[in-house]
């Protein structure tokens, strides 16, 4: 038994360089890339707030689209008005200022994900659309996974996907709970009856936080 347990023991007082030895020089560091740019936005809603971090390098057009919207506050006062609920923890909630002619700015490019390399995560943000091209001002935040959201790189006609441009780094927990308010069985156009919130969640504010 003894000499099992001291094996382990001679194989790394082997291994180590002897008394006088020269040690061979580590091999040298490899640099790593630095981090896309990136830019904060705080949405402070009457549950609290919720603060993002938008890919401003890797989804460039997208991210400007939103700035455009906080600095000229045409996201204030606007709501999460949907939740979509697939199973318990998982699904999204959407918010926008829903065609409003005061609001809206015209519609912008498409960034898919085969582009930007961005995913559809756990809170991921991303933007509502009807096809790609028309997304303005009206944008979804991921509860949990959603790979098919995805550009489909093999077949990107089929499956364009949606326009991830950042995610949710506090405030996930508010996202869930907005997600399980309740919805009205008969609301909604389409699709999207039975996913309109009984009561928004107002967005109060959207101001660049860093």
């Amino acid at each position: 038994m003894m000499y099992r347990i001291l094996l382990p023991f001679l194989a790394l007082v082997s291994a180590a360089p002897a008394v006088g030895q020269t040690p061979e020089a580590p091999p040298p560091a490899v640099a790593t890339a630095p981090k896309p740019a990136t830019v904060k936005v705080t949405l402070t809603t009457v549950e609290g707030p919720i603060v993002l971090e938008l890919e401003k390098e890797r989804a460039p057009i997208t991210t400007a689209n939103f700035l455009k919207y906080v600095d000229q506050k045409r996201l204030d006062g606007i709501g999460f008005y949907r939740a979509v609920k697939v199973q318990p923890g998982f699904g999204l909630i959407q918010a926008g200022v829903r065609n409003d002619p005061k609001r809206v700015l015209p519609n912008i490019p498409f960034e898919p994900t085969t582009k930007t390399g961005l995913h559809h995560e756990d809170g991921t943000i991303s933007m509502a659309m009807a096809a790609p091209g028309t997304a303005s001002g009206d944008f979804f935040i991921m509860v949990g996974p959603a790979p098919t959201m995805d550009a489909d790189p093999a077949n990107p006609a089929a499956n364009p996907g949606f326009a991830a441009f950042g995610k949710v780094i506090e405030g996930m927990d508010l996202v869930r709970k907005i997600m399980d308010e309740p919805t009205s069985a008969t609301a909604g156009p389409g699709a999207m009856k039975g996913q309109m919130l009984v009561t928004p969640v107002k967005i109060l504010t959207a101001r660049r936080s860093g």
